[in-house]
């Protein structure tokens, strides 16, 4: 079976092969079987975004066609869909009031599949392409996501042990750690390195995610390494022997490929019953107000920056794809360390200290040259008039 690719380049051939004979009927029939965008966006989706991207971003893709794309554009065949067009999709987005995000999405989502067109040779520009611009006007999000202090984590952390014990590993691994909540229920022992000791190296190789009931890459689809603190790598020891010693008594010497965070039953956490059936009651007994469990990320990045890592090393722990995304999500939530360097600045200086003489003096300043007398008349003659550098303009400026 062809793929849409082989059938266009098919086409294209014949197109060329009546030409060439003089026979004009041919583009008569090409026009009438250019699809709609309807039909290509059917196409699209299933034989691109379905194979080539996660369930949950074809997902994604999928709402955005249906609740913004179809309806602009659905009927109208796809080549004749023009710049103009796209933008007054954009107002009208705007009239909606949805955020920017909202906005780029719709966009980008288009511009994706308008520049598959063109490669399948449907098309010759892409009417989606450097709008951004034009969404500079809507509405951004002001919540960038709520960070607990490093006291409401320790009152967390104790309500966990209190009430949900069997939990405290994975939510000590949510703030000490930083991992999306698809990370964590993903989590294998074979993604650990806990070393022989704690002044071993220690850490997590993220690599795993569980977004609506499947097990897939992390969001970049790219594995990194997160750093463990000490009593986190102390918690998960703990935890693995005990996990061991189980397998032992079952037979099995190897749990490498197990979850490291499961149910009591043995299978894979959901991440909406955490949420609702353990994290709520843990935050209502810390008495601590609502959150996300993804809040417990922003945390983690929040209190990383409090005690003076460097950007750099945050923007690595949290696997962002750049350092400008940190800033972002992270800069506006320690205002009290860029306060602290302008306080720096009411201080008075120490007078500095008495120094003998032989301290202050002036290092041996170097004899001065004598030149040559032939030296001494060249440079005397050079622009005249005893000057060093010619004071003919039209040769420091040659456009006079």
């Amino acid at each position: 079976m062809l793929t849409r690719a082989e059938a266009a380049e098919q086409v294209r051939r014949l197109v060329e092969a009546k030409l060439a004979l003089g026979d004009l009927s041919i583009l008569e029939a090409a026009d009438n079987k250019r699809p709609t965008f309807n039909a290509y966006a059917d196409g699209w989706l299933k034989d691109y975004a379905r194979i080539e991207c996660k369930t949950s971003t074809a997902d994604g893709y999928e709402g955005v066609l249906e609740q913004y794309l179809r309806p602009r554009f659905g009927k109208k065949l796809l080549h004749e869909i023009r710049r103009d067009d796209v933008k007054s999709l954009i107002n009208r987005l705007l009239g909606l009031e949805l955020s920017r995000n909202t906005i780029r999405n719709a966009l980008c989502v288009a511009r994706g599949m308008f520049n598959y067109a063109i490669e399948e040779g449907l098309i010759e520009s892409n009417p989606a392409a450097r709008l951004g611009r034009f969404t500079r006007l809507a509405k951004t999000t002001e919540t960038k996501g709520i960070a607990l202090t490093a006291k409401e984590v320790q009152q967390f952390l104790e309500a966990a042990k209190e009430i949900r014990p069997y939990y405290h590993a994975i939510f000590l691994t949510a703030v000490r750690a930083g991992l999306r909540r698809g990370e964590l229920v993903a989590l294998q022992w074979g993604d650990l390195q806990l070393g022989g000791d704690e002044d071993s190296d220690r850490f997590i190789l993220v690599q795993h995610n569980y977004v609506r009931r499947e097990h897939t890459t992390t969001k970049s689809k790219k594995s990194r390494r997160v750093d463990l603190s000490r009593e986190l790598r102390r918690v998960l020891v703990e935890l693995r022997d005990k996990r061991l010693l189980e397998a032992y008594l079952k037979g099995k010497n190897d749990i490498s490929d197990e979850l490291v965070f499961q149910t009591p039953q043995g299978t894979i956490l959901d991440p909406d019953n955490l949420y609702h059936r353990v994290f709520l009651p843990v935050l209502a007994k810390a008495g601590i107000r609502k959150i996300r469990l993804h809040d417990l990320r922003h945390t983690f990045g929040s209190l990383l920056l409090q005690n003076g890592a460097s950007i750099v090393y945050v923007k690595e722990q949290m696997g962002h794809s750049s350092i400008q995304v940190t800033v972002d999500i992270y800069g506006h939530l320690i205002p009290g360390a860029n306060l602290s360097f302008v306080d720096r600045l009411d201080e008075v200086p120490p007078e500095p200290a008495e120094t003998t003489p032989q301290q202050s003096a002036r290092p041996a300043q170097p004899e001065k040259m004598e030149l040559p007398p032939d030296l001494v008349q060249v440079v005397e003659e050079i622009g005249g008039g005893g000057w060093t550098r010619t004071n003919d303009l039209r040769i420091m400026r040659p456009s006079l």
